[in-house]
């Protein structure tokens, strides 16, 4: 019997609207080369009496190999997002930066039409999953950001908080070329800041991580998250002064609203975690091997203490003949603690000195 997928819901129906779209697109496209769907793809000229397009053309690719490439991001991050997150805030997530970003490109192509009076800005086309697929990477960079990624048989180690400018940088490289629309680095970097801007301040977080109950906090306060943790060290001091100089502008216009020392005390704690679903892939491993870890040393604790107490309820018999000296037991405990770190294997787990992921396990 071949193997099932199991896809949670939102990513079904996520890969379901791209496949269909984007083959609808490609077929109109091969029959009329120059043809625009205004009622589908969003066009700053053309799509005015269409407001849908600024959600429905994010699922919309013009050729396969886009095509093959957003379905294996959406594959891949929607089931590891929706299992670590909820099926709801998934698909409030996907609005955000699918929705967001095609509107402040939209804005920026109008604003070049008005001071450049060229008409080829407002018909340029938005289209792409490329503000959902560095959203991802935004979003991993939240969930696992002392995790590493391998390549080339450990020629190149790249922790996932470097990834979204690496893909930035793709970006810029290819939008030199024919191959992908001038709109794309654009909504590469809008995706990039609202995906940070929604997980830093205003993403739902579960207090407890098999909790379903509402969540009562929001956003991301430790530090493994801040802005300059996506750069690389000898910028971070410059990139961080001024990142801290656009926050205290959003927080005086009422846009962001500064952490309490309560939000800090439970970043820096670890006291809320994201929700995290049965069968869901491996997320924070260090956390749950610490908690593993801890259980099986209770139950072994236990296990060898049972033995003691029965001892102690059963009156000793004096012994009848002379004393024999018995040979101590071995620490069993001891013994068996120190294997369940082979059993469960090694992790890529590699913290940074300067922060304190480590303090919960």
């Amino acid at each position: 019997m071949p193997p099932r997928l199991n896809i949670p819901p939102v990513t079904r129906i996520v890969l379901a609207v791209l496949g269909l779209q984007s083959l609808s697109s490609i077929l109109v496209h091969r029959a009329r080369s120059n043809v625009v769907i205004e009622w589908l793809e969003l066009v700053p000229q053309l799509s005015l009496f269409y407001p849908w397009t600024f959600i429905t053309t994010t699922l919309v690719e013009d050729n396969l190999t886009s095509l093959a490439i957003a379905g294996v991001t959406l594959f891949n991050g929607g089931r590891y997002l929706e299992r670590a997150w909820s099926s709801k805030e998934f698909a409030k997530f996907l609005v955000v930066v699918s929705l967001i970003p095609n509107i402040l490109c939209f804005l920026l192509l109008v604003t070049m039409f008005t001071v450049t009076r060229n008409e080829d800005w407002t018909l340029t086309t938005i289209n792409g999953t490329i503000p959902l697929q560095i959203s991802f990477l935004v979003a991993f960079s939240q969930l696992v950001p002392a995790h590493t990624v391998t390549l080339f048989r450990g020629v190149l180690s790249l922790r996932v908080p470097r990834f979204p400018l690496i893909y930035i940088g793709l970006v810029t490289a290819a939008n030199l070329t024919p191959w992908i629309s001038s709109a794309s680095l654009p909504l590469t970097i809008f995706g990039f800041l609202t995906s940070w801007t929604y997980l830093r301040f205003y993403k739902a977080v579960f207090p407890d991580l098999d909790s379903s109950q509402p969540a009562s906090m929001r956003g991301d306060a430790s530090e493994t998250f801040a802005f300059s943790e996506f750069f690389p060290a000898p910028v971070k001091p410059f990139v961080a002064a001024l990142a801290d100089q656009v926050f205290d502008m959003l927080v005086a216009m009422r846009v962001c609203t500064p952490f309490s020392q309560a939000d800090i005390s439970a970043a820096q704690g670890n006291n809320f975690h994201q929700r995290s679903a049965p069968g869901g892939v491996r997320a924070e491993a260090e956390r749950r091997r610490a908690l593993a870890l801890k259980v099986l040393d209770q139950r072994l604790h236990a296990a060898s203490s049972s033995p003691a107490s029965r001892s102690h309820s059963t009156p000793p018999v004096p012994p009848s003949g002379p004393t024999v000296q018995t040979q101590p037991q071995p620490n069993v405990q001891a013994v068996m603690t120190s294997e369940p770190g082979t059993m469960l294997g090694e992790t890529h787990y590699n913290p940074d000195h300067d922060n304190g992921e480590k303090e919960d396990s």
